[in-house]
């Protein structure tokens, strides 16, 4: 389980540090993918491929489904972790989760996340002051 907040940065070759307490879980394959609320979703190769195929079961039926999964898949991107543990991000995920210079690499369970630094603070911020009213959506939806 992926748990934790570490920043780190991207580097000139697009290159970003992940956390040694996440590389053994990850393993040496990981999937570098577009996210929810623009950060990245970055999976162990075999965790990315059941999530793939969850996500395809649901993709024909609706217009929602169909989107989630070509947002998923089709910007997907396998990595290989070097010597130094870092990942490759190419420019289109850079792009789309708008990171530069500050990273925030969460992990969250079954993933790990990578945020840009404002971008996560304004979201931690607002997820902290509506904690509560969170809790008790999901107490009445049992």
């Amino acid at each position: 389980m992926f748990i934790g907040e570490y920043r780190h940065t991207v580097d000139a070759k697009n290159r970003l540090s992940l956390p040694a307490k996440f590389r053994k879980e990850l393993g040496r394959f990981v999937v570098v993918t577009r996210g929810l609320d623009r950060c990245l979703f970055v999976y162990p190769k075999r965790a990315f491929e059941a999530q793939a195929r969850l996500v395809a079961t649901h993709s024909m039926g609706t217009a929602a489904g169909r989107g989630l999964s070509r947002l998923m898949l089709s910007g997907a991107f396998e990595s290989e972790l070097d010597s130094a543990g870092r990942i490759l991000v190419p420019d289109y995920l850079k792009s789309f989760a708008g990171l530069s210079g500050k990273v925030v690499v969460a992990g969250v369970s079954d993933r790990v996340e990578l945020w840009e630094e404002k971008a996560w603070t304004r979201y931690t911020k607002n997820i902290e002051r509506d904690a509560e009213l969170f809790a008790e959506q999901m107490g009445a939806a049992k």
